[in-house]
């Protein structure tokens, strides 16, 4: 049974909204997910990912997909905010459909809310076949192919 979701999709960035329906990237959430959520994703431009990243982070440039993971258990709540313009350079680069592109982000997203980490090697490994799994059952590439 797929545990329950919460899902507040923000769409400032109105570019990809098309691709970015709510039920897709609640699909790709749902894929992820081990336990109840509430999840916000957030669609930004170049300006609003870098002060996050800046700000949050203190990586002056804005990045694909951050997460802000407040709560893990009972309940995940967490916001991922993905940075439309740098996702679709990105998947331009890797010659990657935007939508496996967007679909591989949120799914890597869902999973650093719910403690995932890819610091250490071993760790990287892990994260790397679990998406690569997610992905391939919701009908997408391995988005680690060299």
């Amino acid at each position: 049974m797929t545990p329950e979701l919460r899902l507040s999709l923000q769409q400032p960035d109105g570019r990809h909204r098309a691709l970015l329906a709510r039920h897709r990237v609640a699909r790709w959430i749902r894929a992820a997910l081990l336990a109840p959520a509430d999840i916000t994703v957030r669609i930004v431009d170049e300006a609003e990912g870098r002060a996050l990243n800046r700000d949050y982070r203190a990586r002056d440039y804005a990045t694909n997909v951050l997460t802000f993971d407040y709560v893990k258990a009972p309940r995940v709540q967490a916001d991922l905010v993905l940075c439309a313009p740098v996702v679709a350079r990105e998947a331009r680069e890797q010659r990657l459909p935007i939508e496996a592109h967007y679909a591989h982000l949120v799914v890597h997203g869902t999973l650093h809310a719910q403690g995932w980490d890819h610091e250490r090697a071993a760790d990287a490994r892990r994260m790397q076949a679990r998406e690569t799994a997610l992905l391939a059952a919701l009908g997408y590439g391995d988005p680690y192919r060299a």
